[in-house]
């Protein structure tokens, strides 16, 4: 290939790979994983405008309680499936992992459509098995991404994973939009990503699994075709020493404190923002009482705010750390979400009117999203990095899944509290909590190990 002349001889493969700059391949791959996981937000944020819709519809009796269940069970979801596909990912690889995660949560989106008119346990079950889908995605993606990547780049190109994820924000609230409340019709939409399989078929598996299943000659190819070089032309594999099969037990018994951060770092950063997303919608047009036209452009807004933060972290990991980068991006998230808590005490204080209160919510709810959400640009990837190659994702699914059930308990805790109906009483008390949870969540990453431009295989 036209690139081999410029390696030099003599280089490991690893070498090579940290040497030169990114070649068509390398972007590919990258490109692939940001399209799939725009399609997991897209999904995901889908249903949260369906709820919406439904809240509004009296042929479904659709109360809050209810509501949060619906919200609650993709939740349930995303952390059976974040702790299933990452012990999956090190044992049939991380290739075959993301295509059965965008496999599952399109065909069980698509059954979601035919579900009855008042049916909505149907509805929370099937979302169950959606999430579980999607809940592999992220922590499958990230570990590919950065096995074929610069060591000096791999905090921001493997973050660019979880950087666009706001993207499918930004199309739900278009689909939205156009849609209007067919329900039907915007879950539907949902099914597209199923194309992400064809695309997929043109990256090999990672060449790190690959040699850890004896398959040289094969990872070989894979870090060939990455640099895009013949085979003879690379360099020498790292070596691959003998060593426990990643399982579970392995993680709790030889990394109990890397588990233990990232399971307590996740929770609180995910917390409030899965809050925003799943009930966001529906906050601003029952509660505070704004169109849904109105909502819809608002989260887009909400959705740029979100790229950009996490842009921004998955950036500022390369030259600050990942560490300061987490705690800085947590206090300033917090500071919105007391903004979006105090909301309803400052209007009531001034004598505003709802939709002045709902200003000010939605100002609170777009720094948080744009800084505590935002650190996800580099939370995963971070996450991933506590691990040595032995047992990197699955250490990344169970952490990142026993955090996620901050998908479960804050959409439910929403519901419970607001009840038959979304009233603004429950606003000030559940934002604040999630505003300590995630200073605490960014002083808990202070203690996770820093490794910005450390090799993988040096960790």
């Amino acid at each position: 290939m036209s690139t081999a002349s410029s390696i030099p001889a003599g280089m490991t493969a690893l070498e090579q790979i940290d040497s030169r700059p990114l070649t068509k391949n390398q972007k590919n791959l990258i490109a692939l994983v940001v399209a799939g996981n725009i399609s997991e937000f897209f999904d995901m944020f889908l249903i949260g405008f369906a709820v919406s819709s439904l809240l509004k519809d009296p042929a479904w009796h659709l109360q809050g309680f209810e509501a949060g269940w619906i919200l609650a069970m993709s939740g349930l979801g995303t952390v059976v499936g974040a702790i299933l596909w990452g012990r999956l990912a090190d044992r049939i690889g991380r290739k075959a992992s993301f295509s059965w995660c965008v496999l599952l949560f399109t065909l069980f989106t698509f059954a979601s459509v035919f579900t009855p008119t008042d049916g909505w346990i149907m509805l929370a079950i099937l979302r169950i098995f959606v999430g579980i889908g999607v809940g592999g995605l992220n922590i499958t993606s990230i570990p590919y991404v950065q096995e074929f990547v610069p060591a000096k780049q791999r905090g921001l190109l493997s973050g660019l994973a979880s950087v666009f994820i706001p993207f499918g924000l930004f199309l739900g609230s278009v689909a939205q939009m156009i849609v209007g409340s067919n329900w039907r019709l915007l879950i539907a939409l949902g099914v597209i990503p199923i194309l992400l399989l064809f695309w997929l078929r043109k990256v090999p598996e990672s060449p790190r699994f690959l040699q850890s299943r004896g398959r040289t000659a094969e990872a070989r190819e894979a870090l060939a075709w990455a640099l895009e070089v013949p085979a003879d032309r690379l360099g020498a594999l790292p070596e691959v020493r003998s060593v426990q099969s990643a399982s579970y037990s392995l993680i709790f018994s030889k990394y109990l404190k890397s588990l233990i951060i990232i399971t307590i770092g996740s929770f609180c950063f995910i917390l409030g923002a899965s809050v925003i997303q799943s009930w966001g919608q529906s906050i601003l047009g029952s509660g505070y009482q704004f169109s849904a036209g109105m909502v819809g452009a608002l989260f887009m807004l909400v959705s740029l705010g979100d790229l950009l933060g996490r842009l921004s972290s998955a950036w500022l990991a390369d030259r600050i750390g990942r560490r300061w980068t987490m705690f800085s991006y947590g206090l300033i998230g917090a500071l919105g979400l007391m903004l979006a808590a105090a909301s309803v005490i400052i209007a009531r204080s001034a004598e505003w009117d709802v939709t002045t209160a709902g200003w000010i919510f939605f100002v609170g709810i777009l720094i948080a999203m744009t800084f505590g959400d935002g650190a996800f640009g580099i939370l995963n990837a971070f996450g991933a990095e506590q691990f040595p190659n032995e047992a990197r994702p699955t250490g990344l699914g169970l952490g990142y899944g026993l955090g996620a059930t901050a998908k479960i308990f804050g959409p439910a805790l929403l519901g419970s509290l607001f009840g038959k109906q979304v009233t603004l009483d429950s606003i000030p008390p559940a934002f604040g909590l999630f505003a300590a949870l995630l200073i605490l969540g960014g002083i808990v990453y202070l203690f996770a190990k820093e490794t910005r431009g450390m090799s993988l295989d040096s960790i």
